[in-house]
């Protein structure tokens, strides 16, 4: 007679780990890294100003003080923007004991806190989006990263396919054909930044473009080092964490957020998260047994000075 086993036990005890896996990218580079300023209006304006350029200035033993001279300031805007996600439980969920969390409800709403926040860095540097300015039924949009950098008129510091582009407007970032990143793209971006009077500390790139930076060593002839780790243990290094320029040394940072077919160059004192509204929970009405919480902001994003960062742009 074949012997009990556990094919035929019945009442067995279920073995389910309490920890719940969830490996969705939740870094946020961009907003960690620029500042904060709270405003209390949906429009949120400043003014850039700047030096008449340097010429030749000599002047007569005895003249008559020159004609003043005075430039403009230049004022700029953006628009609050609404992001809100609700999460929704039963009564009974969270009354059931379960693996992995207490409260349903409270776990739903850790996700969809999470979620929001990848929402608003997509909005900053994914998206480029195009500000709105909204009605009682059109929702406000915000300008990202991509529309304050230009000036028309202007000098813009991107590059597009490997060529700099003059004209203003994202429309003239749009090529039809696409480029792999070079350091040539990366030096003329900064070399125009540090033309214009800002030290470019940080470049944000897409994972595939920090393995190009990487390469920038052996592709120009300069040797890959090995590191000795403090324990004779030796190791390929194939990892740039900063750049260095004639023009400043840039922070490599990867950004999975980012757009695909750009890289960001920038100072990051020079961005600021506008928060008119922070996060906050409100329980709205039941409907049957049933919790529904949303949680919800109202923020913006402001470029103290549009020529104080780069694109480039048309990225393969």
């Amino acid at each position: 007679m074949a012997a009990f086993s556990a094919y035929d036990q019945v009442g067995k005890k279920e073995d389910i780990s309490s920890i719940i896996t969830n490996i969705s990218p939740t870094k946020t580079p961009f907003q960690t890294m620029i500042g904060s300023e709270g405003i209390h209006n949906i429009v949120h304006q400043w003014q850039e100003d700047s030096l008449i350029s340097a010429a030749t200035n000599s002047q007569v033993e005895g003249a008559a003080a020159p004609t003043e001279v005075a430039n403009a300031t230049v004022l700029r805007n953006n628009t609050t923007q609404i992001l809100a996600k609700t999460a929704k439980a039963t009564g009974t969920t969270d009354a059931i004991k379960t693996y992995g969390r207490d409260k349903e409800l409270s776990y739903q709403l850790s996700l969809r806190a999470a979620e929001l926040k990848r929402d608003l860095e997509f909005t900053f540097v994914g998206s480029a989006a195009v500000m709105v300015a909204g009605s009682v039924s059109v929702a406000r949009v915000m300008n990202g990263y991509q529309q304050m950098i230009t000036l028309t008129g202007g000098t813009a510091p991107i590059v597009l396919n490997g060529v700099t582009a003059t004209a203003a407007g994202v429309a003239a970032q749009t090529g039809s054909t696409s480029a792999a990143m070079t350091e040539t793209m990366v030096l003329t971006v900064a070399q125009q930044l540090y033309t214009n009077g800002v030290d470019p500390e940080v470049i944000m790139v897409k994972p595939a473009d920090s393995l190009k930076i990487a390469n920038f060593a052996t592709a120009t002839g300069r040797s890959r080092y090995l590191d000795a780790n403090g324990k004779g243990a030796k190791a390929i290094v194939n990892v740039v964490d900063t750049y260095i320029t004639p023009f400043g040394e840039l922070k490599m940072v990867i950004n999975r957020f980012l757009r695909t077919s750009e890289a960001l160059i920038f100072e990051a004192d020079m961005w600021k998260k506008l928060t008119l509204r922070n996060w906050f929970r409100t329980t709205l009405a039941q409907t049957g047994d049933a919790t529904p919480v949303s949680i919800t902001g109202e923020f913006s994003l402001k470029h103290r000075n549009f020529n104080a960062s780069g694109l480039i742009t048309g990225l393969a």
